[in-house]
Order: structure tokens, then C-alpha cells, then sequence
């Protein structure tokens, strides 16, 4: 069965990936070619020559920009099928969409929302080059920390649901989250490289293009894979009660 729900939950993050692409390539690639476009004119300032493409901007905002989604929404899919099929029996009598949709909104908070409150995506042109290790390193702690805060705050609300109830327990699970994250959002680095002259509406608007992608991405797969995992967890209790009726009779 886990198998089964892997390789649905890996086709959902494809189909996921695909409208991310159209999204991103509709909507998030124009803002980068006007980044480009900005750190090309800023150079050109300060009498420095146009560094050469290792990669051309049409491969990379074409096929490039296309592998990179696929793969991945891909890998998030699958990952996103193993942690549905950890999850399904454990959290009461739900439907396979509930926990899926649940489990989808628990991920784009916990994998995008928080990270990204902290440390935002920039476009090409932000950014001092030396310090990409530090920033992607702090990024990802941050990612860590949030799933971290994530099951710590479950295991408070489970906790909670026999002396409270389930809907006290859950403010109490949500304001636990809350208080942790704005604890270490507050105590971690800040990073701000963002040079003065930098048009502020397309920043926002690349931002909210590389949210837009996950949001639309995380929808896709929530709704799908709760789709599929339905079906899928039905045609398995059809044929665990027939096995059980041959072996009866």
C-alpha cells in the first residue's frame, strides 16, 4: 500500500510541478529578466564587463526552469505520500482528502510561510555573492526549526485533547507554534542585502510570484493526492474484505 500512495503522491507532485511551471513562467519569469536587466545596467555603472553565461537565459527560463519544478514537486510528492501514509489511522476517523488537505497546509506553513517570513526570496542582483553559503545554510535551519516546532506542537495538542477537548487543544498545539517561531525568528540573523536603488514593487512582485508557485503547488498536491489516496485506500478495503470472505467460506 505505501508503495501505491508513493507513486500517486509522486504523479500529483508532477501534475503539481506542471502548473508551477506555467505559473512561473507567466508570471515570476518577467521579474527576473528585470532583474537581470537591473544588475546589468548597475554594472554597467560601475564600468564592469557583462559576466558570461555558463548557461543561456532561454535555457534557463525554458528547460531549466522546467526540470528543476518537475523535479522538485516530484520529490516533494513523494515525500508528501510517505508522511500521508505515517499519518493516515493515527489522527481519527478522517477521509483521505481531510488528512491530505490538513496535511498540505501544514507543509506550505511549515516548509514555506515560516521560512520565508525570516528569509524571503530575492531575484537575480540581491544579494552579495560570498555570503550565498551563509544564507542558504540559514534557510534551511530555519526549515528544520519549523518542522521541529511543527511535531513538538502536535504532540502538545494530543496532549491537551483529553483536558481540554480537541478545538482548546488545537489553539493551544497553534499558539505553542507561534510562540516558538517567533521566539527564534527573533533570536536568528538578519539578513538584509537588498540594495538601496532596487525597485521596491518588483521585489514584492517576485516575491509573491515564488510564493504564488509553492501555494500553487501545495494546493495541487493536497487536493490530488487526497483524490487518489482515496481511491486507492478504498480499492485496498474492497480486496482485504473479499480476501477475508475466501478465507471464511
Amino acid at each position: 500500500m505505501v508503495g501505491k500512495l508513493l507513486v500517486r503522491g509522486m504523479l500529483a507532485g508532477i501534475a503539481a510541478g506542471l502548473l508551477s511551471f506555467g505559473f512561473a513562467k507567466i508570471v515570476g519569469e518577467p521579474q527576473v529578466d528585470q532583474a537581470i536587466s537591473f544588475e546589468a545596467k548597475a554594472n554597467a555603472v560601475k564600468g564592469e564587463a557583462p559576466k558570461p553565461e555558463l548557461v543561456s537565459r532561454h535555457t534557463q527560463a525554458g528547460l531549466g526552469l522546467l526540470t528543476g519544478v518537475m523535479a522538485y514537486s516530484a520529490a516533494i510528492g513523494g515525500l508528501f505520500a510517505l508522511t500521508f501514509a505515517a499519518t493516515v489511522g493515527r489522527v481519527g476517523k478522517v477521509s483521505a482528502n481531510v488528512l491530505s488537505v490538513w496535511l498540505a497546509i501544514a507543509g506550505f506553513v511549515a516548509l514555506v510561510i515560516v521560512p520565508n517570513l525570516k528569509y524571503p526570496a530575492n531575484p537575480p542582483s540581491v544579494g552579495d555573492p560570498e555570503t550565498i553559503g551563509y544564507r542558504t545554510g540559514l534557510f534551511f535551519l530555519m526549515i528544520v526549526i519549523s518542522l521541529v516546532a511543527t511535531v513538538f506542537s502536535l504532540k502538545v495538542r494530543r496532549a491537551a485533547v483529553a483536558r481540554v477537548g480537541s478545538w482548546n487543544a488545537s489553539i493551544i498545539g497553534g499558539a505553542v507554534f507561534v510562540a516558538i517561531i517567533a521566539a527564534v525568528q527573533i533570536g536568528m540573523p538578519a539578513i538584509n542585502e537588498v540594495p538601496a536603488a532596487f525597485p521596491a514593487v518588483l521585489l514584492w512582485k517576485f516575491r509573491i510570484a515564488a510564493i504564488g508557485m509553492q501555494a500553487i503547488m501545495w494546493t495541487t498536491l493536497g487536493l490530488l493526492f487526497g483524490n487518489l489516496a482515496e481511491r486507492s485506500l478504498r480499492a485496498g478495503s474492497r480486496m482485504a474484505n473479499v480476501s477475508s470472505f475466501h478465507k471464511a467460506v
